[in-house]
């Protein structure tokens, strides 16, 4: 069992940059894969990126590839995503997510355990 808690989120202009944290406390953080998940107003949930347990690995959606950067803190127990020149359709609620299988993936099926989300609005 983990607990997720998102922060970092806010409003922006297009162009700029935000980086979100997600802070986990429970079983120990290195345990779980780790992504990163948003949901835009009358759209379904969607996957952005996601980071291995060891941090080695990572991979990104395709509208996010170049722009934004998941990493991760063991020392810190927290997961980052460092967006960078946002644009106003990454405007959505975010969620950190944790995954305790021996892989990882986009499915939302694949992950246990989720935050309470963070709004992030981009303003054009």
């Amino acid at each position: 069992q983990v607990q997720l808690v998102e922060s970092g989120g806010g409003l922006v202009q297009a162009g700029g940059s935000l980086r979100l944290s997600c802070a986990a406390s429970g079983r120990t953080f290195s345990s779980y894969n780790m992504g990163w998940f948003r949901q835009a107003p009358g759209k379904e949930r969607e996957f952005v990126a996601a980071i291995n347990k060891s941090g080695g690995s990572t991979f990104y959606a395709d509208s996010v590839k170049g722009r934004f950067t998941i990493s991760r803190d063991s020392a810190k127990n927290t997961v980052y995503l460092q967006m960078n020149s946002l644009k106003p359709e990454d405007t959505a609620v975010y969620y950190c997510a944790a995954d305790d299988s021996p892989g990882f993936g986009s499915s939302l099926r694949s992950y246990d355990y989720w935050g309470q989300g963070t709004q992030v609005t981009v303003s054009s």
